[in-house]
């Protein structure tokens, strides 16, 4: 019964001593720089009057009486 206390014991004690070197090692080991934050841009979504299909407002079609997402629909509703 004793032989098993003193394993046990000894298990403990080198469980302690690894997880203590490792930190160590962790806290010597040089940190690699984080990557840099990319800046993600915002595009307006906006509907189509005719589909109401969303698409970025870049690519949209202006005409005089609203928001279209291609020529035919921009003729369609008259503007």
């Amino acid at each position: 019964m004793k032989y098993l206390l003193v394993m046990g014991l000894v298990l403990v004690v080198f469980w302690v001593w690894r997880n203590k070197r490792e930190a160590e090692r962790d806290a010597a080991a040089p940190r690699a720089p984080a990557p840099p934050q990319r800046e993600t841009a915002v595009t307006e979504m906006v509907a189509c009057d005719v589909c109401g299909v969303h698409l970025p407002k870049s690519e949209a079609l202006i005409g005089g009486r609203g928001i279209y997402c291609s020529d035919a629909h921009r003729r369609q509703a008259g503007g």
